[in-house]
């Protein structure tokens, strides 16, 4: 089997004991800001509305251009982190994320912060996928499933807390202050990883494979384009085709070129590891999933019961903190079981959850939905950390970085697919369903009956999309093979 060669500094750096706490904290911290950015600022568009006299669809890019350039920016993560070091790159975007927040608070008009946020979305699509790699990279192996459920708990906690976060600072302060917070953070996560995040740096990459990038981030940029405005153009119209078809060929080009090159901008060859293929598909579709119960839930406590953000957030935050509680245990049951049985038992738990969902009526208590959301919250803590421990830990270091930049770019693309295609068929279905009861006059509450069927309806394909997650549960292999390389992978693949 072939071995990935270290330096000899990088081999005494292995050796060297970390200090882990500190190293978690500066990790944590770069994940919670860059994944509460992503979520803070849908509470706020109306007021943006008014701050700037603009339309919706206007002020609306301060979120899609900030998800585009994040899931366009992730793939890029792999080559200049091995090309200046994972944590040179992690404190650069945390500075440029820093920066950027300051440039948000400071902008006056809306094309000013739109373009802001774009430059954040960039950043902060860096470094999740390098605060990922540097847990790999810098933390002994028995003490990564911990690390973990940590940085999982990060992404668990962050969009569940951002829209209450940002409800109360819009309510008490400014939509300014929704920046300007992140900017002592961002601060402090940089002193904590220049002092506390050891320097690695493996395999300097041969050349910068420029087509790789532009193809890449043509695909990304035209396909999460074709996903986020789909649903407004008309997903039948020339522009959605368009767009779709020439990402689509962008796409075909970079695998092309990834597969024909000596030093691509991502290494493919980590999908011939079957237990990472396996998990990384599983993650996507439990994604889909979560991010659907992101969508749905807040759309019938705000628009069918007329709960406040802040008080939807407040309602849901149980299930977010039994969530992220469950987190940590699983970093301790997965030393002692393995990922299958918690996967296994997760996707179920999901389907528990799910299913009661699909029968919410229009004065269904809140403890009603709060359990069912806690029961599918505790599924996706067993789900999410040992999908990904399990996937990532059977690569090599020297590939770690573009397994990251992998799994956090198809999980962009998933969640946008899933975001996309939720909120097309929520308003299809409820359409639908609001014609049916105009014939049998439903009354005053036509809108708030239509909605609640069409989410209904949506919980039972969120249900059955989880379903597919099985069969990818029962094919990762049970035993991980000890000091596996995914260069190795080439001549004895996983089966």
């Amino acid at each position: 089997m072939k071995k990935t060669n270290l330096t000899n500094t990088e081999e005494q750096q292995t050796q060297k004991p970390v200090k882990l706490v500190p190293i978690i904290i500066a990790i944590f911290m770069g994940s919670f800001l860059s994944l509460l950015n992503s979520n803070t600022i849908n509470i706020a568009l109306p007021v943006l509305q008014k701050e700037f006299a603009s339309d919706l669809s206007v002020v609306q890019w301060t979120l899609t251009g900030f998800m585009l350039a994040l899931g366009t920016f992730a793939p890029t993560a792999g080559y200049f982190g091995e090309r200046f070091s994972y944590k040179r790159l992690y404190m650069f975007a945390l500075l440029g994320m820093t920066v950027a927040s300051v440039l948000c608070a400071l902008s006056w008009n809306a094309p000013m912060l739109i373009a802001f946020r774009i430059i954040q979305g960039a950043f902060c699509g860096i470094i999740v996928p390098a605060s990922m790699t540097m847990i790999f990279q810098t933390i002994p192996r028995h003490q990564q499933s911990a690390a973990m459920s940590i940085w999982i708990a990060a992404s668990i906690v962050a969009p569940a807390i951002g829209p209450s976060f940002a409800g109360w600072l819009i309510q008490h302060g400014s939509w300014k202050w929704l920046f300007w917070t992140n900017v002592p953070l961002g601060l402090l996560a940089i002193v904590f990883a220049f002092f506390f995040i050891p320097y690695y740096r493996l395999k300097v990459p041969k050349g910068f494979d420029l087509w790789g990038l532009l193809t890449v981030t043509a695909a990304s940029s035209l396909l999460l384009i074709t996903l986020s405005q789909g649903s407004g153009w008309g997903w039948g119209s020339a522009s959605t085709l368009i767009c779709l078809g020439s990402g689509l060929l962008a796409l075909a080009l970079f695998l092309w070129r990834e597969m024909s090159i000596e030093s691509p901008l991502l290494q493919l060859k980590v999908f011939l590891n079957r237990r990472f293929t396996s998990t990384l598909l599983l993650l996507c579709i439990v994604m889909i999933n979560f991010f659907s119960g992101m969508l749905l839930v807040p759309v019938f406590l705000q628009n069918v019961q007329g709960h406040s953000p802040l008080d939807t957030g407040i309602i849901l935050l149980p299930s977010t903190l039994a969530m992220a509680v469950m987190s940590l245990v699983v970093g301790k049951l997965y030393k002692v079981v393995g990922p299958k049985p918690l996967l296994l038992v997760g996707v179920l738990l999901l389907i528990v959850g799910n299913l009661p969902l699909a029968w919410l009526q229009i004065d269904s208590s809140s403890a009603y939905t709060l359990l069912w959301m806690t029961i599918r919250s505790i599924g996706l803590a067993l789900v999410l950390m040992p999908a990904t421990t399990a996937g990532m830990e059977e690569i090599s270091h020297e590939y770690i970085g573009h397994a990251s930049s992998i799994q956090n770019w198809l999980r962009n693309v998933f969640v946008s697919f899933g975001v996309a295609l939720f909120t097309t068929l929520l308003s299809s279905r409820s359409a639908d369903h609001a014609a049916k009861l105009t014939n049998e006059d439903a009354g005053p509450q036509l809108a708030h009956l239509s909605t609640t069927m069409g989410i209904n309806d949506l919980n039972i394909l969120s249900t059955l999309i989880v379903v597919l997650a099985l069969p990818f549960v029962f094919a990762i292999p049970s035993k991980r093979k000890k000091e596996r390389a995914v260069d190795g992978a080439l001549s004895d693949p996983v089966r």
